[in-house]
């Protein structure tokens, strides 16, 4: 399956100069879906996986279908204040100023295995907090997976430096 191909693609969005890549296509496509979840499980069928951890909103979408495929439990990593219990955070710098993952004081045990999932790859910033959060409340991070990698901006990169597996579907050059 070509990615590409059912990824649509939003010039000048949010501003002038970026090329949005858009999964709601490929979401809205029952065989490219089912595709993209399957092949985002493989690298880790078979490998001791106690949660999946998925990024706010897009993440929460697919990390809930491989944690379903691996028969795990699923961990919504919120932006600040979204959460109803209580909860522990982790800053990350945006291009001006900052933003605050979540995660519920109790989504974690201690030792516990989690794959974390988003729907892209850019920067990492939101990954990088998400991998750092979810370490503080004691989760072993055994990867990342994501749909798509913009290789440009360094993001996998980034989280490679860290040690971290990095696993994307397709790339797109460009921002």
């Amino acid at each position: 399956m070509d990615y590409k191909d059912v990824i649509r693609t939003i010039p000048d969005y949010p501003k002038a100069g970026i090329m949005f890549r858009d999964i709601t296509t490929l979401l809205g496509n029952p065989r490219a879906f089912r595709r993209a979840v399957d092949e985002m499980v493989q690298p880790y069928a078979g490998l001791k996986i106690d949660k999946v951890a998925g990024l706010e909103a897009r993440g929460f979408i697919l990390g809930g279908a491989v944690a379903h495929q691996l028969s795990v439990g699923f961990v919504p990593v919120r932006k600040k204040g979204k959460l109803p219990f209580t909860v522990i955070g982790e800053d990350y710098q945006l291009e001006y100023g900052t933003d605050r993952v979540e995660i519920h004081t109790d989504a974690i045990a201690k030792g516990e295995r989690v794959l974390l999932v988003d729907d892209l790859i850019a920067t990492g910033g939101t990954a990088f907090a998400g991998i750092k959060l979810l370490e503080r409340a004691g989760a072993h991070v055994i990867g990342c997976s994501f749909v798509i990698d913009l290789p440009d901006l360094g993001g996998a990169d980034k989280l490679r430096a860290l040690g971290m597996p990095v696993e994307a579907l397709v790339a797109f050059e460009g921002h």
